[in-house]
């Protein structure tokens, strides 16, 4: 059956997050205003990462589940790791978890032990920072996530298929992306295809989100629809934890978020990163 394989350190699998850095990525997203769609998604991405890290967590440290690659595209396309991962496409979520671009500081509000909540400075890790400048050359970004998984089944043919993420903003100012995209899901390992996600995130309001749909009719706009042909449909696990999440799910429905807020995109990415099989 197809998305069964064991994952483990000897047989990983990969998460390869797309992320929109054009210049409309400093607008504004969500109810705060003040915060740019840039700044929330890279939020949201090293969040996401330091959850992974906790999931492959063991007594003895980290263990290398999960490889990862980010591929940011806005002025360039290419790797939005830097430092001392700027070099490499795949990184280890052990290496990524040691190895941190830098510790924030934030204030967080915690239980006080006697019924309220008092404020604590926490340090944060970040990998990636935010980025917004130029274009949307979606198709670009596509298509060097194909050659980078290709190279990445090669060396791992029996792996639980790789997972694309890719959160944008706006329409691709180089062509259309659904034959990159297509050709993307249709690498595959022997437990299944390449699955691909897909968020579209916006700054205006007043527009109903919609999550998880199982056709394109009642989608808003062509670009929408567009980006929902592009996202894979669920698996039986995902639709099992989508439905536990309290989300409305058929065996039709596909992977894709259109105008959810930030909130409810975090809980999206979650669920999109969710495994069944460590070991």
């Amino acid at each position: 059956m197809a998305y069964s394989a064991e994952i483990s350190r000897i047989n990983p699998t990969s998460f390869l997050f797309l992320i929109d850095q054009s210049g409309s990525m400093s607008d504004a997203w969500g109810q705060d205003q003040t915060v740019s769609k840039a700044h929330s998604v890279a939020a949201m991405l090293n969040h996401l990462l330091q959850t992974l890290s906790i999931r492959c967590a063991k007594e003895e440290g980290v263990r290398g589940y999960f490889e990862i690659a980010v591929i940011g595209y806005g002025a360039t396309v290419g790797n939005a790791f830097t430092g001392s991962f700027q070099s490499e496409k795949f990184i280890s979520i052990s290496d990524l978890a040691n190895q941190p671009l830098r510790l924030t500081e934030v204030e967080k509000k915690v239980e006080d032990g006697a019924g309220g909540l008092v404020s604590e400075t926490v340090k944060i890790p970040i990998w990636v920072e935010d980025v917004s400048n130029n274009g949307t050359p979606m198709c670009r970004a596509i298509s060097m996530a194909h050659d980078w998984l290709s190279e990445w089944i090669g060396v791992h043919p029996n792996a639980y298929p790789p997972t694309v993420l890719n959160i944008s903003d706006g329409q691709a100012n180089d062509g259309d992306p659904r034959s990159a995209a297509a050709a993307l899901t249709s690498l595959a390992t022997s437990d299944g295809n390449v699955l691909m996600y897909n968020v579209c995130i916006s700054s205006e309001s007043g527009t109903k989100a919609i999550t998880f749909p199982d056709e394109g009719d009642s989608l808003p706009d062509e670009y929408a629809r567009l980006m929902f042909e592009m996202s894979s449909v669920l698996t039986p696990y995902m639709r099992e934890c989508a439905a536990g999440e309290s989300f409305a799910v058929s065996e039709a429905s596909r992977f894709f978020f259109f105008q959810a807020d930030p909130v409810a995109t975090i809980k999206f990415l979650d669920i999109g990163t969710r495994t069944a099989n460590l070991r």
